[in-house]
């Protein structure tokens, strides 16, 4: 049976946020950027593949395109190309308006944090862009963490960094990924996706 993710059965102590797809309504942009710079470099991308693999890091994904596809890139070099892609985009960018929400009524009432597999520099601008960073206590990115979603880890930073213990946060995501992540972190798991469903 799903929860209803409206409901509350407790009540958390902190609140986590995924941002791209969560907070941010960011997903078909990151798409637009994937696809000019997959096919800059001669790898196939779908676009189902590209949600699938929503929260793992553009280095991550980018291994894994040119290992399957057996094309000689720097990862690194062609994530940083594709978040200069992204960024262009960023004036479009506006918030997932259900989620938004519940961060601005509990902002001030209790800790929040958000917990990306973006990039830290553009995570913030996101943030920055709309108008709420300083809702956050805490921001905790891919560069943070050695082990990226679907571990628990990120998740667990940021708990730890707004001194929350993590069997007392609620966290919110958009992807198959991530909701392991928080599972696996032992907090309640309110999935955006059931949020965004027609009544």
């Amino acid at each position: 049976m799903m929860m209803d993710p409206t409901a509350q059965p407790k009540d958390p102590q902190g609140l986590i946020f995924d941002c791209d797809g969560t907070l941010a309504d960011t997903m078909p942009l990151h798409w637009i950027a994937w696809n000019e710079t997959a096919r800059r470099h001669g790898l196939h991308l779908t676009e189902e593949r590209f949600y699938a693999l929503a929260g793992v890091p553009s280095r991550d994904i980018l291994k894994i395109l040119a290992r399957e596809q057996q094309v000689e890139l720097d990862p690194v070099a062609v994530a940083r190309e594709k978040e200069e892609a992204y960024l262009e985009h960023l004036s479009h960018v506006g918030p997932v308006h259900v989620v938004y929400e519940i961060a601005r009524e509990n902002h001030g009432k209790l800790p929040l944090a958000v917990a990306s597999g973006g990039n830290q520099q553009v995570i913030l601008q996101v943030l920055e862009h709309l108008k709420i960073r300083h809702w956050f206590q805490a921001v905790v990115t891919s560069e943070d963490v050695e082990h990226q979603k679907p571990a628990p880890d990120i998740f667990l930073e940021a708990a730890r960094r707004i001194g929350v213990p993590p069997e007392c946060c609620r966290a919110y995501e958009d992807s198959d990924l991530g909701m392991q992540a928080i599972r696996a972190a032992g907090m309640e798991a309110v999935d955006v996706r059931e949020l965004l469903k027609p009544a």
